[in-house]
């Protein structure tokens, strides 16, 4: 399949296609992946930042939370306990305090229990991954939030986010330094979602063939409400949502893609047979969720709100298998 057919998936004439592309998506998800699901959950390490991002719950404030070294390990052993071994850790840009050798220290305590860790950080640069890789990190998360430079300018108006370009290439960086864990997304809601899919989808191809050893993964954030009140020019539907996982499905079938916590539980299980191949459970979006330590504003509001054995529970149900630990990695 080529990028022109890509289009043609994406286009609103396909969406009266929806049962067809949903059938497809099952057979090659089955096909490359199996009926295995990889659980993940993420540690909030701060919920300040110096951007001013129009949609963000963490836009500067005066005294946020920070999480001590300490602290993060314990919200990390609590998830050790649920049997979590795959985390993200996450943290808005506040470099004064979100400091390399905070993260190095963090990393490499959190490298002794966990298979694979994440980051959903600030970009850095390629020597700076490499460090945090050398410390244990494996993964990277990274959403350029809008592939459309023009409103990208307008969401991102104040402080280092504001430039485009750093962002867009820091999955490259990452994986030059070593990361093998690739995760990319659009931010659904700020611009038309077939633009973004559009955009993503050609990211995804290129990145996957410049960087053919590493796993490439695409997340699907839709916009959820937050302390911003910000309210999503393009709204995203359900039906929307599905024919956008269906389309990269059968464009890049050995693609991950990744559905948090943000959508609903009815949705989530629903899309487990299309195409989903990771998924977070019991999510916390506030420095200290899991151990409940302090009072902290969440980044969004999380909709799925069940336990890991009921996200597990549902995975089975539909004769899927909740996998904590990934297979190790084999270089050829």
């Amino acid at each position: 399949m080529n990028y022109n057919d890509f289009l043609e998936l994406l286009s609103e004439p396909t969406a009266a296609r929806l049962e067809e592309l949903a059938s497809h998506a099952h057979e090659l998800t089955l096909k490359n992946f199996g009926r295995t699901i990889l659980m993940y959950a993420p540690i909030y390490l701060g919920n300040e930042c110096v951007n001013q991002c129009a949609y963000c719950g963490f836009a500067e404030k005066g005294e946020g939370v920070f999480l001590s070294v300490k602290e993060a390990l314990a919200e990390a052993e609590i998830l050790h306990q649920k049997g979590f071994r795959h985390i993200l850790l996450v943290s808005g840009e506040r470099r004064d305090k979100v400091t390399m050798a905070y993260l190095k220290e963090v990393i490499s305590a959190l490298h002794k229990k966990f298979d694979s860790i994440g980051l959903e950080i600030f970009p850095l640069e390629e020597a700076e991954y490499r460090e945090l890789f050398l410390a244990g990190a494996d993964g990277l998360t990274i959403y350029q939030e809008t592939y459309d430079r023009d409103v990208y300018k307008q969401m991102h108006g104040q402080g280092p986010k504001a430039n485009y370009d750093f962002r867009l290439g820091a999955p490259e960086r990452a994986t030059r330094a070593g990361f093998y864990r690739i995760n990319i997304g659009a931010l659904l809601g700020l611009n038309d979602w077939r633009a973004e899919a559009a955009a993503l989808g050609k990211h995804a191809a290129y990145l996957k063939k410049k960087f053919w050893r590493a796993q490439i993964s695409v997340s699907f954030p839709r916009l959820q409400p937050s302390s911003s009140k910000f309210k999503p020019p393009h709204p995203v539907s359900d039906r929307d949502l599905t024919q956008m996982i269906c389309a990269l499905r059968i464009f890049q079938p050995t693609l991950g893609l990744v559905l948090s916590t943000r959508e609903s539980e009815a949705l989530r299980d629903n899309l487990i047979p299309l195409g989903l191949t990771q998924m977070s459970a019991e999510s916390k979006t506030n420095p200290g969720g899991y151990s409940k330590k302090f009072w902290a504003d969440e980044q969004f509001e999380v909709a799925d709100k069940r336990s890991v054995e009921e996200v597990a529970a549902a995975i089975f149900a539909k004769d899927y298998e909740p996998v904590f630990k990934d297979w190790d990695r084999v270089f050829i």
